[in-house]
């Protein structure tokens, strides 16, 4: 079986275990829910120069644990400090070690967008991220329908999310609608978990101007980050580059200082 088609079987299970916990009328009582979301998709648009969304990411099934000795707290406050313009937080537990749990501890403490990083599936996911501070989702395109593309994001864009929609090959383009905030381009193949940049240099001329576009996975270097922007894209979420380092937060704060120089 892919590792793909086991982590989607696996989060119908547990959005049918949480559902049941917690029904959505549940969820709309929490405190973050008449929040108005931070965007994203500013946050980009207003800081050409570096643009960095810097990933809290404990684990991954391609590279096992990444890094379990820091805090959410500890580390986004250090992104947040060297520059990062948005937080994303993982919050799938059995196969990348989040919880979300993270994403309210980054919430709590930080006045900036946050992604939540997670396979959403269901409209119950859509809601709960909004209970539980998130200000953008993530929609894989690689996992969802067209249809389901346009139902779930027209959902988050009704109660004030943002959506950044992922691909990795072309023909998942036509799955963008108007619901859609920034196209977020996967170096990383969900089926092999292979990863080349060059998949981001493909995809960059097939991408309308009009979007505001990002490249995901594999971005380790400086001059990775020019050639992308010159080929059009607008940020950078970088993730497992700075979470294997000791201190994620300062291989941040030095990666950030490179592209500002």
């Amino acid at each position: 079986m892919q590792i793909l088609e086991e982590i989607i079987k696996q989060k119908v299970r547990e959005v049918d275990f949480r559902k049941s916990l917690k029904p959505i009328t549940e969820l709309e009582k929490s405190i973050w829910f008449s929040r108005k979301p931070y965007s994203m998709k500013t946050e980009i648009s207003n800081n050409s120069k570096t643009s960095v969304i810097a990933e809290f990411k404990i684990k991954s099934p391609s590279k096992g644990v990444i890094n379990d000795l820091v805090s959410v707290e500890e580390v986004t406050q250090k992104y947040i400090k060297a520059g990062a313009v948005g937080l994303s937080v993982l919050t799938d537990t059995l196969f990348f070690g989040g919880t979300n749990n993270d994403l309210i501890s980054a919430r709590y403490l930080h006045e900036c967008p946050i992604l939540r990083k997670d396979f959403i599936i269901d409209e119950y996911q859509v809601i709960e991220s909004k209970a539980i501070g998130a200000d953008i989702i993530l929609l894989i395109a690689a996992i969802l329908s067209e249809n389901r593309v346009k139902e779930l994001s027209g959902l988050a864009k009704s109660v004030g999310l943002e959506v950044l929609m992922e691909v990795h090959q072309k023909e998942e383009l036509d799955k963008m609608n108007e619901n859609i905030d920034i196209i977020g381009v996967n170096n990383r193949n969900l089926m092999t978990f292979a990863v080349d940049i060059q998949t981001s240099l493909d995809l960059a001329k097939l991408i309308s101007p009009e979007f505001i576009k990002i490249s995901e996975s594999g971005i380790h270097t400086k001059e990775q980050v020019l050639k992308l922007k010159e080929a059009g894209y607008n940020g950078f979420l970088i993730g497992e580059n700075f979470m294997k380092e000791p201190d994620p937060g300062e291989a941040c704060k030095k990666f950030i200082d490179s592209l500002n120089q």
